[in-house]
């Protein structure tokens, strides 16, 4: 659809997530399916240059949502512990998007990684 619209082009922005990049203990299945969409994002951004058609992803790490309510409590770690883990707030994901957003259709955030700063990403394992 995009391709023949008038006024030509649009922007697509996948929602990533981290474990895209470092999965969570037993999370197989969605870890899979999120590096497929890293995939596909890659993809879209190849073929879409052609129809100005920009794609990016988003990843996100633990924000507050009633998906994460188990993040604050505590998650299974690497380690084999249970610990809380830091969340952040929904509007500051949305505030990634909407930039990545406002761009012309001449730049692209190509991948964006939105994440609590003390988020247990870095170094988990």
């Amino acid at each position: 659809m995009m391709k023949s619209q008038t006024p030509r082009g649009g922007r697509i922005i996948n929602n990533g997530s981290v474990s895209a990049h470092v999965p969570r203990h037993n999370s197989t299945p969605y870890a899979a399916t999120k590096h497929a969409l890293t995939g596909l994002t890659r993809s879209l951004s190849l073929d879409g240059r052609e129809y100005d058609i920009a794609c990016g992803q988003i990843d996100i790490g633990n924000a507050a949502t009633m998906r994460n309510e188990d993040t604050a409590r505590g998650r299974l770690q690497a380690s084999g512990k249970v610990e809380a883990e830091a969340l952040i707030n929904v509007d500051d994901v949305a505030r990634g998007v909407a930039y990545m957003a406002s761009l012309s259709l001449d730049a692209n955030v190509q991948f964006m990684t939105v994440m609590p700063t003390k988020m247990p990403y870095i170094g988990r394992g």
